[in-house]
């Protein structure tokens, strides 16, 4: 029975290399929500005092907003500048990381690395979607890495910076799940779970 179901899928997914690509979009965009949520789940084990700490501040990854509602694909083109942003932000914090305390390792380390890699094949794929002969998106991070979380407690603001890069991941890793599943939708995919 599931073989059938899998084979099935397999064949409507043949008929239409666009919807397979939105999909294949929107199921890395759930892994990379699940990986995302274990990552901080096993940085929150590692730092037992943030368990319970909520981050001040908003928004690390803010984009503008246009008055009127965007399309999807303009969404979509949004996300992938969020998306960069949070993969400039995940390099930032990785050099911090090693700057502080050396090359980690571990499941933290594993996760996040498995973290990075899915957020680029992500930008890779929202290229991919949105890319036409007119425009092109670029993949590389974008972000500078100037923040500065020194002076008091200089490790333990590192610590709550990287917290809140963490919580910053999870929501755009969230909103691309969703933004996609849209998208997906729009150009004849199923209505999958999400």
């Amino acid at each position: 029975m599931a073989e059938e179901e899998q084979q099935r899928s397999s064949t409507e997914r043949d008929e239409d290399p666009g919807q397979t690509q939105t999909q294949d979009a929107v199921d890395l965009a759930g892994l990379l929500y699940y990986e995302c949520t274990q990552l901080l789940h096993i940085y929150k084990e590692k730092e037992p005092m943030l368990k319970d700490h909520t981050p001040n501040g908003g928004r690390i990854v803010s984009l503008s907003q246009d008055p009127e509602e965007p399309s999807t694909e303009q969404q979509v083109q949004m996300l992938h500048a969020a998306l960069r942003q949070c993969l400039g932000l995940l390099h930032c914090l990785i050099l911090k990381e090693e700057e502080e305390w050396g090359e980690l390792e571990g499941d933290y380390a594993t996760v996040r690395t498995n973290v990075r890699s899915r957020l680029q094949d992500l930008l890779y794929i929202t290229k991919s979607l949105l890319e036409t002969e007119d425009s092109t998106l670029e993949v590389t991070p974008d972000h500078q890495c100037n923040e500065e979380v020194d002076g008091f407690g200089e490790v333990f603001a590192l610590k709550l910076w990287t917290h809140r890069v963490l919580l910053e991941l999870i929501h755009w890793a969230d909103h691309a799940k969703h933004t996609l599943h849209v998208l997906h939708q729009e150009r004849g995919g199923g209505k999958e779970k999400i």
